[in-house]
């Protein structure tokens, strides 16, 4: 179940793009400029790309909103408290009356270089599994990524369902770690989080009712939320290299680098 078929253009669902605009480890992240526009745009174009029925950008800021002026985005104007990008977009949801069967992906508002296929096959792997809610993950690369606690790590059960997620390195080889902590173990499947989801309208709202948990607030990872609360996760292999969103000074760098490097 790690695999996942070619993914019909014909599914219907909304891309929602998350966009705060007090981003604390990278000041006003939707504003900056990526090749020359700002970053919030270059993601709802790659939203519009997916063949999403409609692209919705949530955000708390007005200037957000004056970026996307003239693009296809709607943008749907919350309020400044949210805790994280689903609160917001349970917000969406109410605001923009989404029926509870409604497949909604949510596209972080940092991922310029996020592919279409990617967010399609989030989409169908909520619509082929019975869990309510669904995401993404790709093979670790290097030992510097299993230990990196930016790059959030899940282990997934044998039906393709997630048991955790973490910023520590997970799974931990003990005998092989023991020994050698320079490189990745062979054999085990050491997986990144990607972090799009899919799930339906009425579960997202039912989500955002819940208060924080423990783990969650521990690890400030929303997913676990769901974990803890009984909720099931599909966890699928993104179809193509998903590159990791932009959080610091150092990321939006390398993402010029990227793009200068694409543009040639």
């Amino acid at each position: 179940m790690s695999a996942i078929a070619p993914v019909e253009s014909s599914i219907s669902f909304i891309v929602a793009i998350p966009a705060r605009h007090g981003s604390t480890r990278l000041p006003g992240k939707p504003l900056r400029l990526l090749g020359g526009e700002p970053l919030i745009a270059h993601v709802a174009r790659r939203a519009r790309e997916s063949d999403a029925m409609q692209v919705i950008v949530a955000t708390d800021d007005a200037r957000v909103a004056d970026a996307l002026r003239g693009s296809d985005a709607t943008v749907c104007m919350t309020r400044d408290d949210h805790a994280s990008g689903s609160d917001r977009l349970a917000e969406c949801a109410q605001q923009l009356l989404w029926p509870d069967d409604a497949v909604v992906v949510n596209l972080q508002g940092d991922e310029p270089f996020a592919p279409a296929s990617g967010i399609r096959a989030v989409a169908q792997a909520l619509l082929e599994d019975d869990a309510p809610m669904a995401t993404l993950a790709a093979p670790l690369e290097t030992i510097e990524q299993l230990f990196d606690p930016h790059c959030v790590k899940v282990v997934r059960d044998a039906n393709g369902r997630a048991l955790y997620f973490s910023r520590a390195p997970l799974p931990w080889a003990r005998d092989a770690f023991a020994v050698d902590q320079k490189t990745l173990p062979p054999g085990l499947p050491f997986l990144r989080h990607i972090g799009i989801y899919a799930y339906r309208a009425g579960f997202l709202r039912a989500f955002a009712a819940l208060p924080p948990t423990p783990l969650e607030c521990a690890e400030s990872l929303e997913q676990l939320r769901a974990l803890e609360n009984g909720f099931r996760i599909a966890v699928r292999m993104a179809p193509e290299p998903f590159p990791a969103g932009i959080d610091t000074e150092a990321d939006l760098a390398q993402a010029q680098r990227r793009l200068a490097g694409a543009e040639r």
